[in-house]
């Protein structure tokens, strides 16, 4: 079987979060910056090498404020760690219409941990230019005190500004190489 590669196509997906603010709302967050590459047999994606690799710096939740707090040192402290890199381990098939399980390691500060997300292969296809195109949707969630995000403040009633799980939620274009 023929090895062919994939690549993220940047401009039809997105690297996302949401984590619980004051423990009452959802704040959202994404990535600008990342590259996602697969290496599969033909087009089939169940034991294809995965990596994804985000650009700490390109935090983007839609207050300037707020990302440069999660660029220093309580959160990412991008001067010292630049990247966050998720490396798949394997796959295992949920259902017949294409889910599965992803496992794989999750690098954030250099702490690496194993990690499970929840994956949709919308299926592969040609768009109008002749491109082949795979879709994705992933979702998962982690503990961010698990890679070192430990920055917290307790508010006035109590409770806590910022909450350890961290959703995870992408859409991810994969592009074939010719």
């Amino acid at each position: 079987m023929a090895k062919t590669t994939w690549v993220a196509d940047a401009d039809h997906s997105e690297l996302g979060f949401k984590i619980r603010h004051l423990m009452i709302t959802n704040i959202n967050g994404k990535f600008d910056n990342f590259t996602v590459e697969a290496e599969t047999e033909e087009e089939d994606f169940m034991n294809a090498k995965v990596t994804a690799t985000v650009d700490i710096d390109s935090v983007n939740t839609g207050n300037a404020q707020r990302d440069g707090h999660l660029r220093s040192p309580d959160f990412f402290d991008v001067d010292k760690y630049r990247n966050i890199v998720f490396k798949a381990t394997k796959a295992e098939s949920v259902d017949n219409d294409g889910s599965y399980t992803l496992y794989g390691d999750l690098t954030i500060r250099d702490v690496t941990k194993p990690i499970k997300l929840d994956v949709e292969f919308g299926g592969v296809v040609k768009d109008p230019w002749g491109n082949t195109k795979a879709g994705f949707t992933v979702h998962g969630k982690i503990n961010r005190k698990d890679f070192g995000l430990n920055w917290n403040a307790v508010t006035e009633a109590g409770g806590v500004m910022v909450s350890d799980e961290v959703k995870i939620h992408c859409e991810v274009q994969m592009l074939k190489r010719s």
